[in-house]
């Protein structure tokens, strides 16, 4: 069972309470500076500050995490943080939220959440980064937790690290749609989350058994909460400023 530390509470002044490398595990995603209406932030900083305050929690979750912990940090298309200074990016990881695969038969096979976009010189975006930022760049990660089978089972035998399991690396692109909703007010009332999926995926490339105490810093809606719920993470700390996204992390962890 999961013990839990919902915490109304800016993140900043939150973390400062915890003691140095006391986290295993973090899985998070910040408000990207791109002018999404939350009802109790201001996603319209101008860009210097915007990086100062990144600094600053990154400084605070920096100061939490273990030498051989991990960091998953979510952010959108365009990342604009300078977090060089205090961690070492180990791994990039594409989610992939829609994609289109043209078949054999030219059939064109459309799979996930696409949101359009109206314009005349970008792309719709289908994908964001998720940097797995780590202490010193070693930390050990269970690769074949999200292993997948081979396509082709002759490499089984041709390639002695398989030790003869058909089990190979995932990779860095992960296509993990959104669940479908009818009403966002009431299924996901939240302007930009992640979907559970993700957040279990971190967890399990880490190494759950590894896990005894996950970070997220910025809760909304507690999607990763609910993973940790589900991955049997002993215990999770999260972070929220807004009552009614707090509200519905705890009414969905139960």
């Amino acid at each position: 069972m999961t013990i839990f530390h919902l915490n109304l509470e800016d993140c900043v002044r939150g973390m400062a309470r915890l003691l140095a490398g006391s986290i295993d595990l973090v899985v998070t995603s910040p408000p990207y500076n791109l002018g999404v209406r939350y009802s109790k932030f201001s996603d319209r900083a101008d860009r210097a500050g915007y990086l100062r305050w990144c600094k600053t929690w990154a400084a605070k979750v920096a100061r939490l995490l273990k030498v051989d912990g991990s960091f998953f940090l979510n952010v959108g298309a365009s990342p604009v943080l300078e977090l060089r200074d205090l961690f070492v990016l180990q791994n990039t990881i594409h989610w992939i939220k829609s994609i289109s695969i043209e078949e054999k038969n030219d059939e064109i096979v459309s799979r996930g959440h696409f949101k359009p976009i109206n314009s005349r010189r970008f792309l719709n975006d289908c994908h964001e980064y998720l940097f797995h930022l780590t202490a010193e760049g070693k930390t050990p990660l269970d690769r074949l937790a999200l292993g997948v089978p081979y396509q082709d089972k002759t490499n089984i035998a041709r390639w002695s690290h398989t030790r003869g399991r058909d089990r190979r690396c995932r990779g860095n692109t992960w296509f993990i749609p959104y669940e479908t909703i009818q009403r966002r007010e009431k299924e996901r009332p939240h302007p930009a989350t992640f979907p559970v999926e993700l957040a279990e995926w971190c967890i399990k490339l880490h190494g759950v058994s590894r896990v005894h105490t996950m970070l997220d810093p910025f809760l909304g809606i507690g999607n990763s909460a609910v993973a940790a719920q589900n991955c049997g993470v002993p215990k999770f700390i999260g972070f929220e400023i807004d009552e009614s996204y707090l509200a519905e992390a705890k009414r969905r962890i139960g």
